[in-house]
């Protein structure tokens, strides 16, 4: 291999290194500190980075909390629920939709926990990334809604902006939590138990 390629090579597998122990620093520190905000200058120690290294691959505070927002759905199975979500039979997608949301949530529940509480106390602590989360799932419940409105899957007194609210509703982490947590139900009664409650309010 030529050496100018495999330096490029080295250099990118480093600042990959780097970009992970900085993310799983910022999951250390939710999960050891929850009731704290977020201090880049511990997540910059902890990862053995200076602090402007963390400004440097990720671009700001923001930039930093997408990243996590993004790794945490790609490490959860995002790619898996949106292929599942994308049946062409809607209420299979419907199915499919839910249980992947659930398994998203439980294979990374307590950075979730802090992150949603965060949000809910104060957006900016956490860079705005939640309610980007949220609005990417609002859209995706939408076109599900819509697509069993037109396969003539939905019950007649349902519209599709209630269908919409519906599926909002059973697939938000504190749906999932209320359960999972609350009622200790392992990750596939949760699953069911939101499949079945939302084909049967919902679907023919």
């Amino acid at each position: 291999m030529p050496t100018r390629k495999y330096e490029q090579r080295q250099r990118a597998e480093a600042a990959q290194e780097t970009r992970r122990r900085i993310l799983d620093a910022v999951y250390d520190q939710l999960r050891a500190a929850p009731s704290k905000p977020v201090s880049i200058d511990r997540i910059a120690q902890a990862a053995k980075v200076a602090r402007p290294t963390v400004y440097l691959v990720f671009g700001s505070r923001a930039g930093l909390f997408d990243a996590v927002g993004a790794d945490l759905l790609q490490r959860g199975g995002f790619e898996s629920m949106i292929e599942k979500s994308d049946h062409p039979d809607a209420r299979e997608a419907l199915r499919g939709g839910i249980r992947g949301v659930v398994e998203m949530y439980a294979a990374h529940r307590d950075v979730l926990r802090v992150l949603s509480s965060m949000a809910l106390l104060d957006s900016a602590a956490v860079g705005g990334a939640v309610e980007r989360m949220e609005q990417g799932r609002a859209s995706g419940m939408a076109h599900l809604a819509g697509r069993l409105a037109e396969q003539d899957l939905l019950r007649p007194d349902t519209t599709v902006d209630r269908a919409t609210d519906v599926l909002w509703l059973l697939t938000g982490f504190d749906s999932f939590d209320l359960l999972y947590t609350g009622r200790g139900a392992p990750v596939d009664e949760v699953a069911d138990l939101l499949v079945t409650t939302a084909e049967r309010g919902l679907c023919r």
